[in-house]
């Protein structure tokens, strides 16, 4: 993708679009040009606003990452458009679809006739590093403790935890440093700046659990990851489950070739029938976990 892009030409030649991203490959100058080859952005709007200090005819690749969240649910589709429009007509453009819905499948073909895509089958979505697996619960108490008896059995580098609300997350990491863990919490209601400071501490290890919602299920990298739990399971306005964040959540463990464990805990019929409709769509076995038998908890960490 980026083998036009010539690095030692300081001016830039590839804009990318990165969701939870903020920031530029290079530095920019008194009068705000932008001094690097590779110039990124958390979404089309601020990379649009960029272009008077840009060069788009010297633009040789544009990527958009997450377009099913830049498009159909942030709206950002006009502002695509309008940076396309400003690029040459050799330039490559490059879309991470998730999603290929109508609206956003639609997308690459606006822009070229004979775009090139390249589709997994829903079996090929899950990486074979990470053992998923579930353990059924009565209620949110019940839960939290088997979260408890899961930390207190194997050894766990860091770990990401998704609730369903801020609500709930504020509750779970309130419940957890209290046990004496080195909780972060990371919300939708927090201020963006402080989110990046968040996420900074946790990348440098300065707590070793991160408490979450869907705010933080895509775009950022945490090697040390090594358990992914959902506390809740994620689901759409409608209440059926969200595939692709559910594939997002869980791909932030068995990254860089590591092997990662995705732990999901229900406390009901419907997630349950959540569960089984997740194992239905990646036509993948998640098998139960008994929380009480030490020995079986031991032997999914080997």
């Amino acid at each position: 993708i980026l083998s036009p892009v010539e690095p030692a030409n300081r001016y830039p030649q590839c804009l990318s679009s990165l969701c939870c991203s903020r920031q530029y490959i290079g530095k920019r100058s008194e009068d705000q040009r932008v001094d690097c080859h590779w110039y990124s952005g958390d979404h089309p709007g601020l990379i649009y606003s960029k272009f008077r200090f840009i060069d788009s005819r010297r633009i040789k690749v544009f990527v958009l990452d997450e377009a099913d969240v830049m498009i159909a649910t942030q709206g950002h589709q006009d502002q695509s458009i309008r940076i396309q429009r400003l690029l040459p007509k050799t330039a490559r453009c490059c879309f991470s679809l998730p999603l290929l819905k109508t609206l956003c499948g639609s997308l690459p073909r606006k822009w070229s006739q004979t775009p090139n895509i390249i589709k997994l089958k829903h079996e090929e979505e899950t990486l074979d590093t990470i053992k998923q697996y579930y353990i059924l619960c009565n209620n949110r108490d019940e839960k939290f403790q088997a979260l408890c008896n899961l930390y207190g059995t194997i050894t766990i580098a860091q770990a990401m935890i998704f609730c369903h609300t801020c609500k709930t997350a504020s509750w779970l990491a309130a419940k957890l440093s209290k046990e004496g863990h080195q909780v972060a919490l990371l919300s939708g209601e927090m201020m963006v700046e402080w989110r990046a400071v968040v996420i900074e501490r946790f990348r440098e290890v300065k707590e070793k659990v991160l408490v979450t919602t869907n705010v933080c299920a895509r775009g950022i990298d945490v090697e040390q990851v090594s358990v992914v739990i959902n506390f809740d399971f994620s689901v759409d306005k409608d209440g059926n489950p969200d595939h692709q964040t559910y594939l997002h959540r869980i791909g932030h463990t068995g990254r860089f070739g590591k092997r990662g464990l995705a732990v999901n805990m229900g406390d009901s019929k419907h997630s349950m029938s959540i569960l089984n409709r997740i194992q239905e769509h990646f036509n993948r076995k998640i098998g139960r976990l008994n929380i009480d038998d030490l020995d079986e908890i031991e032997k999914i960490a080997n």
